[in-house]
């Protein structure tokens, strides 16, 4: 099925099972511990071994030998496998950096060996045997060193957009501000970490993996291998997320495979928490620039936006200006990114990729924008409201409600008790509110899927989707449920195993909206096949209560399927919708912050989220989606943050104890809001993304409910109290 035309009525309409608060139907394997991981599937066949991994010990050189033989005779080891044993190995479409193979060492903790043992414990003391020379290079591990040096990324990333003539609207604006913002470099910190166990039966091998994409996992590993993608098969049903870390091909799925192959035993490798944050990928820091020029009656009529921020050679920017180019209002525009080649570990997506970081400084430089028109920060983003792309006025939004965000949020948080800048306080606290706009584009992948009706009467729903945490299994089994007519619990869904169709995937915000619509399209077919086996007009056909209808005639799902039941099977591709209409989602956060001001401690005391995202499908997975993310946008306001050791080019605070994430304690009082909308231009479900846009401009909302409490504006993230502290007021 391909989506051409904006959606008409349709059974998803009916919301009878669809847009219902139902709790997720894998909740109690999970609670449970029922539910499979990567590292606890034994399904093999025969005892597996394990593997662990050796990193490089250098950023950038050569390997120049590899002696192994203590490890070898050390208790319990199987083998040893070497990159200098298996030589250059391809790399899969989707990965910068190599994830094996070879003597080039590209960063730091890149694998250089994989010592098989008998236990987890002895493989992981014969790796310490391993001896590696190096013959190291001098690498590129400074962002603001090269600067200079940083080249226009490649054309296929629109590195550059411009509207009008913003350097003449700047200089003639009544106002101005040009402010340098940056963020760090930041780790994706999911639960579970990555892991696989991998398993050959002749030339074909499995390997059940956490994976967020399967396809481009399973194709990705037949190029590395070398063998027929067909040949390749990746589970992956349960994942303990993910956040774009795990989009990509992995090098603990690489190794599995290739040491399971080298002694004709299963294997499985994870990667150790303190190896993750170097040997995969990470959000990339970024230096910002912005410009905004203004009338006096708040109207932006300049607004530039410049991004820096490095890759591996061969990667791709952080693209955190695509936010600008469609946010606000302005006829003088222009944007444009640069990317500095470095040897660091590769940069690549992280939960809202371009948005996140880029919302992160535009929201702060809005806000500062308003405080020299001596404007509401609220106010001045409505004047600024746009119902079309600003780039390309002929191209309207397909739905856009960033104002009754604002408005709506305004009200419920109670911004008109908002004080002026330091003047509240509650004894040692400072207090204050700050507010951003939430902006993510709506984003959407071909997915395929395949529903049966069995004889029983029962659906189920298979395709290669994958559930990050997202509640997929849920909000699939919602939509089968409603377009066959029967209950939730008359569906099962069985997801993440690359025998079944291929789906979106989880990545991006499209994974909901997508599969769905693939559950969607095979459910019409599916329809489509009972009405030719029974004989009924498919125009007034009725799928209701387990039965299907026509005219006065009623038959049971169970006596439609017959013994061998009924198949439907299909693929929702897109047309050009979003070429005609921008589409896109938004939202407006509200924060409101105390400030020690003895310690520069800073505390979240209240955070609100109001969002416009179509369709919401599920209200309880979606609230837990934005919930999520809005704490997700605390870590990177306050704590969050990869040190680069820039002399030896790599990550310090490698792992979970010195690499900060909010917890609980951290998180006191949240609260969501989803506006009552459809948006028929994005899908037959009417809905759109929602799991990064709660995430994009909530630190900006910290950031500007810290100025607010204490009149510090700190541009460089994380807000840590040593960039408050000397600033603050004394005690009285």
């Amino acid at each position: 099925m391909k989506f051409e035309k904006p959606a008409t009525n349709n059974p998803i309409d009916q919301l009878k099972v669809v847009g219902k608060p139902i709790h997720r139907i894998d909740g109690q394997l999970k609670t449970t511990g029922r539910a499979t991981y990567a590292y606890e599937w034994n399904d093999s066949g025969s005892a597996h071994l394990y593997g662990y991994p050796v990193g490089s010990a250098v950023a950038k050189g050569h390997i120049a030998s590899i002696d192994s033989s203590s490890a070898r005779s050390a208790p319990g080891v199987v083998d040893i496998i070497t990159a200098l044993d298996v030589g250059e190995l391809q790399k899969g479409e989707y990965n910068t950096a190599k994830l094996f193979g070879g003597a080039e060492i590209q960063h730091y903790h890149q694998a250089v060996a994989i010592v098989v043992a008998e236990t987890f414990e002895q493989a992981r003391a014969a790796a310490a045997l391993v001896r590696v020379e190096y013959a190291p290079e001098q690498g590129s591990f400074d962002l603001r060193a090269e600067m200079a040096n940083a080249q226009t990324p490649d054309p296929s990333t629109e590195p550059e957009s411009s509207a009008g003539d913003f350097d003449a609207a700047f200089v003639a604006a009544h106002s101005a501000l040009d402010a340098e913002y940056t963020t760090p470099d930041q780790s994706h910190s999911m639960m579970e970490p990555h892991a696989s166990l991998a398993s050959w039966d002749g030339e074909e091998v499995t390997v059940w993996t956490s994976s967020q994409m399967i396809d481009w996992w399973r194709s990705g590993l037949a190029t590395t291998l070398g063998v027929d993608k067909e040949n390749v098969r990746v589970v992956s049903p349960y994942i303990g997320g993910g956040f774009g870390g795990k989009l990509f091909l992995r090098a603990d799925a690489l190794l599995a495979a290739l040491a399971a192959k080298s002694v004709g035993r299963p294997v499985k490798v994870t990667l150790p928490r303190p190896m993750i944050p170097n040997n995969t990928t990470h959000r990339p820091a970024t230096i910002q620039r912005i410009r905004i020029g203004a009338q006096p009656d708040g109207k932006i009529t300049a607004i530039a936006h410049e991004s820096w921020s490095g890759d591996l050679p061969g990667g791709q920017p952080e693209l955190a200006v695509s936010q600008t180019r469609l946010l606000y209002a302005g006829e003088n525009r222009m944007t444009a990114m640069k990317l500095a080649a470095l040897d660091l570990p590769e940069g690549n997506s992280m939960r809202a990729p371009g948005e996140a970081p880029g919302m992160m400084a535009l929201e702060i430089a809005i806000d500062e924008m308003a405080e020299k028109l001596g404007m509401d920060p609220i106010e001045f983003r409505i004047k600024n409201d746009t119902q079309v792309d600003p780039e390309n006025p002929e191209r309207p939004f397909s739905y856009r409600d960033l104002v009754g965000c604002l408005n709506l949020g305004a009200e419920k948080f109670g911004w008109d008790k908002r004080s002026g800048v330091a003047e509240r306080r509650e004894g040692n606290w400072l207090v204050g509110m700050g507010v951003a706009a939430a902006f993510r584009n709506n984003l959407v992948m071909p997915s395929g899927a395949k529903v049966k009706l069995n004889q029983d009467g029962r659906v189920t729903v298979e395709t290669d989707m994958t559930d990050i945490g997202t509640g997929s299994y849920t909000v699939i089994a919602q939509t089968a449920a409603e377009m066959m007519g029967v209950s939730i619990d008359q569906v099962d869904v069985q997801l993440g195993d690359s025998r079944f169709p291929v789906s979106a995937g989880s990545g991006g915000q499209f994974g909901a909206n997508s599969s769905t619509s693939g559950v969607y399209a095979a459910c019409v077919k599916l329809r489509e096949a009972v009405a030719i086996k029974l004989g009924f007009n498919s125009a007034d056909i009725v799928f209701e209560n387990g039965e299907v209808r026509s005219g006065n005639r009623t038959v049971s799902l169970a006596e439609a399927a017959g013994d061998e039941g009924l198949i439907g099977e299909d693929t929702m591709e897109w047309g050009d919708l979003t070429k005609t209409h921008q589409q896109s989602t938004f939202g407006a956060h509200f924060v409101e912050v105390g400030v020690d001001m003895a310690t520069g401690e800073t505390r979240i005391r209240r955070m609100l989220a109001v969002c416009a995202a179509g369709r919401i499908l599920n209200p309880i997975t979606a609230r837990s989606q934005v919930i999520g993310a809005m704490t997700m946008g605390v870590g990177g306001a306050l704590s969050e943050e990869l040190a680069v050791d820039t002399r030896h080019g790599f990550f310090v605070n490698h792992d979970l104890a010195g690499y900060e994430v909010p917890v609980h304690a951290d998180i006191p009082h949240q609260d969501v809001i989803f506006m009552d909308e459809t948006d028929p231009y994005s899908s037959p479900m009417k809905a759109k993304g929602i799991g990064e846009l709660g995430l994009c401009g909530v630190s900006a909302a910290i950031a500007n409910a810290v100025y607010n409490a204490t009149g510090i504006r700190v541009r460089n993230y994380p807000i840590t109290l040593d960039k408050l502290i000397g600033k603050l007021p004394e005690l009285a």
